[in-house]
């Protein structure tokens, strides 16, 4: 009788190669991207894909990028931002100083964290704002590092500071080194690897949708630890913090949360 290898047998694979815990995912929408791109290359089976993963690196390195949903654009839902630089900004600065201590978690392809030292360096000089980043995918912190976009990415990005930090080339934009030097890319696995602490701001956005309900509740909790008392938490407009007052965080609205 032929072995049959599912997808519980695939996720434990994955997992041994991979340290990503495909288990903490939406099963259904996960399950569904992999079995379309295990098809694309003509593949056969979950046990033959686990073997060409383990043999090719070029394969290897497409699979990680390709669960690793990176979607994402400069000051995305600019309301947003515009509370962040009115509200929280000014409020952090006073309570903590100027020298924050910030966040961007699951930072896909740099768009968030450049968005970060830009609208910060309306209060802060550049000399003094560092941005921690990080993501899962070793590629896309490769091309954060390259800090060149597509017009669609920068589309919401203020007119002054466009102006100031990017420059055309071709029909793409390359951000300014001077902003590319004050965010410090690193890899990191939200599910898996140890958090940081005493963040005056976390800011993790659009990611956690595709995670089971234990798995972004954990996550919750763990920024919460590595929070600052009186840091921030500022999700995405997809999310929401279901039981955010037993975590310990007071909701400032639907998208900032503090400890």
């Amino acid at each position: 009788m032929a072995l049959v290898y599912d997808y519980e047998y695939f996720k434990k694979e994955i997992r041994k190669l991979t340290e990503i815990d495909l288990s903490s995912y939406k099963e259904q929408q996960m399950k569904r991207r992999i079995d379309t791109l295990i098809a694309n290359h003509g593949i056969s089976g979950y046990d033959k894909y686990i073997t060409a993963l383990k043999s090719d690196r070029e394969l290897f390195e497409e699979f990680v990028s390709y669960i690793t949903i990176n979607v994402s654009e400069f000051y995305r839902n600019p309301e947003q931002w515009a509370f962040l630089e009115k509200e929280v900004f000014p409020e952090m600065i006073r309570r903590f100083g100027k020298n924050l201590k910030i966040w961007s978690a699951a930072c896909s392809t740099g768009d968030e964290p450049y968005s970060l030292v830009m609208a910060l360096s309306r209060f802060v000089p550049l000399s003094q704002i560092n941005i921690f980043a990080t993501d899962l995918d070793k590629q896309i912190i490769e091309k954060a590092k390259v800090g060149l976009y597509k017009e669609k990415s920068v589309a919401a990005v203020p007119e002054d500071l466009r102006k100031r930090f990017f420059t055309k080339v071709g029909l793409s934009y390359k951000i300014a080194d001077e902003i590319k030097a004050r965010v410090h890319f690193q890899e990191h696995n939200l599910l898996k690897d140890p958090y940081p602490k005493d963040f005056h701001l976390i800011v993790c956005r659009n990611v956690l949708i595709y995670f089971t309900e234990e798995a972004k509740e954990e996550i919750f909790r763990k920024f919460y630890a590595s929070l600052s008392p009186g840091g921030t938490l500022f999700i995405g407009s997809t999310e929401q913090i279901m039981d955010y007052k037993d975590i310990g965080y007071q909701r400032r609205n639907s998208f900032f949360y503090s400890k």
